[in-house]
Order: C-alpha cells, then sequence, then structure tokens
C-alpha cells in the first residue's frame, strides 16, 4: 500500500491540477449562470430582492472558491479557512461545489428562471453548469482519498503543490521554526542549560559596590583596669572536699550488713 501511494504522487501531480482547472471553470460557470439568473429574476419575478440575494451569494461564494483553488492569499486562507488550506484535502471544496450546483439546478423550478423565461440558449448554460459543478464536486471528493498518504499525513493538496516530493516537502515544513501550519498552535516551553528562572531577590549594584569596597576598622584600645571589678567577684570561693565516709554508697552498705 505505500509502494502504491508513493507511485500515485507523480501522476497525481498531474491529475491533480488538470482537475484544478477544471474546478475553475466550473465555478466560472456558475458565475455566469448566477449572473443570468440574477438578471431574469429583477425583469420577472415580483419577489426579486431574496432571490437576487441568493444568486450573488451564489456567484460570491463561486469566486471565493476560486480564489482558494488559486496560488494567492495563500497564509490568509491557511489561517482563517483551514479546511481549504494545503495542510486539508478536497472534501469541503467538494461538498461546496455539490452544494452550489444543487442550488442552481433547483432555481430551474422557478419562474423567472424557467426555461420558457430563460430562453434555451441561457436556459443550458444553467442547466449545463449546475450538472457539471455537482461532477467536479464528487471528483474532489474521490480525488481527496485517493491521492492523499494518510499514514505519513500528506494531503491530495500537498501532492497537487509538490508531486512525488511532497513527502520531503511536508518533513521540511513540519520541522521548520517558520512555518504556520501547525506552530501557531502547538508551542512548549523548553528550559536549557543556559535558561535561568527569575530571581525574587535582585541585588542592585549600589549594594554589590559597597560589599566590594567595605573596610573593617582596627580593634579601638581598651582600658582593661575597667573590667578589674567583675574579675574580683568572679573569683572562686574556698571550698573543702567532704569526706569520703559520708558518701551514701558506704552508707548504704553498712546498712546491708
Amino acid at each position: 500500500m505505500p509502494f502504491f501511494k508513493r507511485s500515485l504522487a507523480g501522476p497525481g501531480y498531474v491529475v491533480l491540477n488538470v482537475i484544478r482547472v477544471c474546478n475553475i471553470i466550473c465555478l466560472l460557470a456558475v458565475v455566469a449562470a448566477s449572473a443570468v439568473m440574477l438578471v431574469k429574476t429583477f425583469i420577472v419575478s415580483k419577489f426579486f430582492f431574496f432571490d437576487g440575494v441568493s444568486h450573488v451569494i451564489t456567484a460570491a461564494l463561486s469566486l471565493f472558491l476560486i480564489i482558494t483553488e488559486l496560488p494567492l492569499f495563500r497564509g490568509y486562507v491557511a489561517r482563517n479557512w483551514p479546511l481549504l488550506a494545503p495542510q486539508s484535502g478536497f472534501v469541503t471544496l467538494g461538498v461546496l461545489m455539490i452544494i452550489l450546483g444543487v442550488s442552481i439546478l433547483g432555481n430551474l423550478n422557478k419562474q423567472a428562471t424557467s426555461q420558457k423565461s430563460l430562453g434555451t440558449s441561457f436556459w443550458q448554460i444553467v442547466i449545463s453548469s449546475g450538472i457539471v459543478v455537482i461532477i467536479f464536486g464528487v471528483v474532489n471528493l474521490f480525488a481527496s482519498y485517493i491521492f492523499r498518504n494518510k499514514k505519513q499525513g500528506i494531503t491530495a493538496r500537498q501532492v497537487r503543490a509538490h508531486g512525488a516530493t511532497s513527502e520531503q516537502k511536508t518533513q521540511t515544513l513540519s520541522y521548520s521554526p517558520t512555518s504556520s501550519s501547525n506552530n501557531s498552535h502547538r508551542r512548549s516551553f523548553h528550559l536549557n542549560r543556559s535558561d535561568t528562572l527569575p530571581s525574587y531577590y535582585t541585588q542592585s549594584p549600589r549594594h554589590a559596590d559597597m560589599r566590594q569596597t567595605r573596610n573593617i576598622s582596627a580593634p579601638v584600645n581598651v582600658d582593661h583596669s575597667q573590667f578589674d571589678k567583675f574579675k574580683e567577684n568572679s573569683e572562686p570561693v574556698g571550698l573543702q572536699r567532704p569526706d569520703s565516709a559520708m558518701h551514701p554508697a558506704y552508707n548504704s552498705r553498712n546498712n546491708q550488713f
């Protein structure tokens, strides 16, 4: 299975870039279809405002998806739309394309956007854009799972961008200190040997200088005669050693006998 994934990395680069071009064409067709229905809605429908807003939203979403498919504003997309970033596959893109296609085809049931109101040529543009965008939405879903490498963490978008070198590129980005993929969100606190914790006692330079330049004065001349009175009182009084016969040990021995 890893050999199968590795062998698809090179052809996947070509296939996925062809799909990218088709995605852009399909989304441009959705923008054109939304513009046609927007004009016809203003002419025919009485509730043109809400229908018009829905068509504007559809066209704006299609233009946004076109921007994500192009190498434009990659940093903005990676930070704010991670499901459309290179670290994600084409699942979100495929689902949104299917939703756009269903919305386009659903508008054909309305009177303002029916075949009679649009005309045959414009009606064909609308229905073809809806069908094609649904088809390529499903294609993107399958491509996202076929060309990815889950064990190595390589997505189909990375294969489309780097081809056979996607594994090396992914490892380089994961170990790069400036990569914004998971760095923004995965930081740890490391204490190196050269790092020290802050001290709660800081010695000012002034005190340090005082300690280094501190001089101790010599002993002053003391008049020792003033301590003579304390020596007289502290001399021991003459004591006599008591008689050994009076020791309690001898008295206890005499009592026993």
